[in-house]
């Protein structure tokens, strides 16, 4: 009765290992949804790119923000489930010390288009700049980016940098 048991098992587990399709498991390094790059420059020499130091990035929907020191580039993501995300950035923001803190929100706006990937993967969400005003910072007495520049508003992969920041 065992050996029955067994060989029936056996082949119950055969089947559903033939039957299962390449697009079943998604595999890793697959396309999914982007993050949108920026990268940081000198506002008094354009070209060059600068560094932030204790940068916080926060969205208020989102569970936790993202911390970021010593890079020129960094990734964030838009929200899938609207077509505006602002995110504050903290100049000061990954440490301690919020008496320092210097918040510049940014406002980036879009459409979105989801696009089918597999039955395993499911799908990713593309985002569109909006060609009149992509991108909007809030101002105030005391703001640490001085421009703003929209290098490439489809955002439809992490290839290339999507924003540039300067200050």
């Amino acid at each position: 009765m065992k050996k029955i048991a067994f060989i029936t098992l056996s082949l119950l587990l055969a089947v559903s290992f033939w039957n299962c399709e390449k697009d079943d498991i998604c595999a890793e390094g697959t396309a999914v949804t982007p993050r949108v790059i920026i990268e940081f420059y000198d506002a008094t020499a354009t070209t060059t790119l600068k560094n932030v130091t204790s940068l916080g990035v926060i969205e208020p929907t989102f569970a936790t923000g993202f911390a970021f020191t010593a890079v020129s580039k960094i990734q964030v993501p838009l929200r899938t489930n609207a077509t505006t995300t602002t995110l504050n950035f903290i100049q000061n923001g990954s440490d301690t010390d919020t008496s320092n803190d210097n918040i510049d929100a940014i406002t980036f706006n879009y459409a979105t288009s989801d696009v089918y990937i597999s039955r395993a993967c499911g799908y990713k969400t593309l985002f569109y700049l909006d060609p009149t005003t992509p991108v909007s910072l809030t101002t105030d007495s005391n703001n640490w980016i001085q421009n703003i520049v929209v290098t490439q508003p489809d955002i439809e992969n992490e290839n290339e940098v999507h924003v540039k920041i300067y200050f």
